[in-house]
């Protein structure tokens, strides 16, 4: 499985506007970071995970030409606002195109995009997408997909591990019972917005202890603030731990 990784920043994205901090002023290109997302392609799959606000901007530097299917992790604005992007591969694929996540992220997701799930105008279009309910295993263009139970401060959201990669973002607390869905992973991706602790996601040393904990292969750090330094993060890190950025490919069973 390929993995990209689309974005690596927060809900903001890094450079932050109005701010004229050094990371945001940097020119380390690994400083600059879109909204968070990444994109995973086997066998011929092209799979998305999450649809953030950056995405026509993703799309065009990846020259990215079909979406079988989009992964939701949970209906914040910087995980769902490019949704309306995917209309441009209904036409190229000329159907519609599946969508998984939570009924939480799912109701979330026809009420912010009402117009897509009612019977009104299509104007210029609207995207064609196929809701599925998970929460369980399920199968996606010939793999299985794991749904993983997280804590987004008080909501609940998804994770997702394919193979021997899991995908964790926004993450301030891991269930109990999912530790035994993260065994054994060649590859995690793991949020750590900041140094300093936050209320609703893992700051840097509380993501490595979980990180610590699940103990993959490799583990890559996203969903990052202009708090952190890449280069200054990076030389702090512990084998096998370190930052993702934009643009990172990655090859994973």
């Amino acid at each position: 499985m390929d993995v990209t990784f689309l974005g690596t920043g927060t809900s903001t994205g890094v450079p932050v506007p109005t701010c004229t901090c050094d990371v945001c002023r940097s020119t380390d290109p690994k400083d600059a970071r879109l909204r968070p997302s990444v994109l995973l392609r086997w066998d011929g799959a092209t799979v998305l995970v999450d649809t953030s606000t950056d995405l026509r901007q993703q799309v065009l530097r990846l020259g990215l030409m079909d979406v079988d299917a989009v992964l939701y992790t949970h209906a914040h604005a910087d995980h769902v606002f490019g949704l309306d992007d995917l209309r441009m591969f209904n036409w190229r694929r000329g159907g519609a195109i599946p969508v998984y996540g939570s009924a939480i992220t799912l109701a979330a997701i026809r009420r912010t995009f009402w117009y897509v799930f009612e019977d009104v105008e299509a104007g210029g279009g609207k995207p064609l997408l196929e809701l599925h309910d998970v929460d369980a295993p399920f199968p996606l263009c010939g793999r299985n997909v794991i749904p993983v139970p997280l804590r987004h401060g008080r909501l609940p959201i998804l994770g997702y591990r394919i193979g021997g990669f899991a995908y964790l973002t926004d993450v301030s607390a891991i269930p109990e019972a999912s530790y035994a869905l993260l065994r054994d992973l060649d590859v995690l991706v793991l949020s750590a917005l900041r140094r300093r602790p936050h209320p609703t996601h893992l700051h840097l040393d509380r993501a490595l202890e979980e990180a610590g904990r699940i103990g993959a292969k490799r583990t890559l750090f996203t969903h990052i603030a202009h708090e952190l330094s890449h280069a200054a993060v990076a030389a702090e890190l512990p084998p096998g731990i370190e930052l993702a950025y934009d643009g990172l490919r990655l090859e994973t069973a």
